[in-house]
């Protein structure tokens, strides 16, 4: 049996893209690795989700229950706790190679994919980072994981590096499961998270932001945990300056410093790959360099916001419907280049074959 459609991810933006497509009636199977589907969502317990989709304030799991209600009222195919493994090509067809605990490994044919693997954090081994390895150091989503989902508390004393948005949240969560959060540090002379997180979560509780400042040292006791760091301010260069130290005696130190879109899957079908946003080349049509291969949601581009995700991904189901219908025809792409002062875009080729 050949599907038309396998959606690789279970989160916002795999079920989004599921719901879209077999509401154009496509055979669509979803293969989510974890137990659950609704993906990231299921740990962020905080509210400021739906307003854009829903026009509501919903948590990060009601935002996802409103969206694997509407997936199962399809009757949508889907597969938990199994792992995509590979992912070949041959000739018009992909082979979607998977693992799990019940079907063993197993090969499956689909017509098109549609990539919706989201993104992993950056660790403290991507960057550097002077001083000691102790147990303490984690990065905020693992600890995020661990505290909502597993109600294990990660430390009591805190420091966060990294003003990004899951950093800021965890700075709050922190603090009002009773840690002492001394302070968010950040590289840039700016935040990377939200106005309303630097507000609610910072401002609201009298957690110093230090800007243009990072760690310098990281220091462990004789049993190899975290005992203290110390964070100097940078220069437009980011090179520390001297005599600006600050020295904070922690057990932990959350990292919030960056995130990587998770397109491992890719490497064997040679999609063209954008240096910026470290993801895949699209065309309007969220389609790689690949021809029926689609990508969306933060394994494309690391979104602020998840009803962007949701958005996006039912964009992306839809062309895939499209794809499969013949509806794309007499291909020819351009480049789209960013102009000064732009990061990049996306998409980076406008494909004439789908303008109708």
């Amino acid at each position: 049996m050949i599907r038309d459609i396998v959606v690789i991810g279970g989160g916002a933006s795999g079920l989004a893209a599921s719901i879209s497509a077999k509401k154009r009636n496509k055979d669509v199977l979803l293969i989510e690795r974890e137990e659950t589907l609704g993906g990231i969502l299921n740990q962020c317990i905080h509210n400021g989700f739906g307003l854009e989709v829903f026009k509501e304030e919903y948590t990060g799991p009601e935002y996802a229950h409103k969206f694997i209600e509407e997936f199962m009222d399809l009757n949508i195919d889907y597969l938990v706790n199994t792992t995509v493994i590979k992912l070949d090509k041959n000739n018009d067809d992909f082979i979607i190679t998977l693992s799990s605990k019940e079907l063993g490994i197993r090969n499956i044919t689909a017509k098109s994919v549609i990539i919706s693997s989201g993104c992993y954090e950056r660790t403290r081994g991507q960057i550097s980072m002077p001083g000691d390895r102790p147990n303490g150091v984690i990065t905020a989503g693992s600890a995020q994981r661990y505290l909502n989902i597993n109600g294990f508390m990660v430390g009591k004393k805190v420091f966060i590096l990294g003003s990004g948005d899951i950093g800021l949240i965890m700075a709050r969560r922190m603090y009002l499961e009773g840690a002492e959060v001394l302070g968010v540090a950040e590289i840039m002379p700016y935040s990377n998270g939200l106005n309303r997180n630097i507000v609610q979560c910072l401002n609201d509780f009298d957690i110093p932001l230090y800007l243009s400042h990072t760690v310098t040292n990281v220091e462990a006791d004789e049993f190899k945990r975290l005992k203290a760091i110390t964070i100097q301010q940078v220069d437009e260069r980011f090179n520390p300056i001297p005599n600006t130290e600050k020295h904070f005696e922690v057990d932990t130190l959350l990292l919030s410093i960056g995130l990587i879109p998770d397109i491992t899957l890719l490497d064997d079908l040679y999609v063209e790959v954008d240096p910026k946003t470290k993801s895949a080349k699209i065309n309007q049509a969220y389609e790689t360099s690949v021809k029926g291969l689609f990508i969306c949601g933060n394994s494309l581009q690391v979104h602020d916001l998840v009803d962007n995700v949701s958005k996006e991904s039912s964009r992306a189901g839809m062309s895939a419907s499209d794809y499969l219908d013949g509806l794309v025809k007499n291909r020819k792409k351009i480049a789209i280049n960013p102009g000064k002062n732009i990061l990049y875009v996306a998409p980076q080729y406008l494909d004439f074959g789908w303008i109708e």
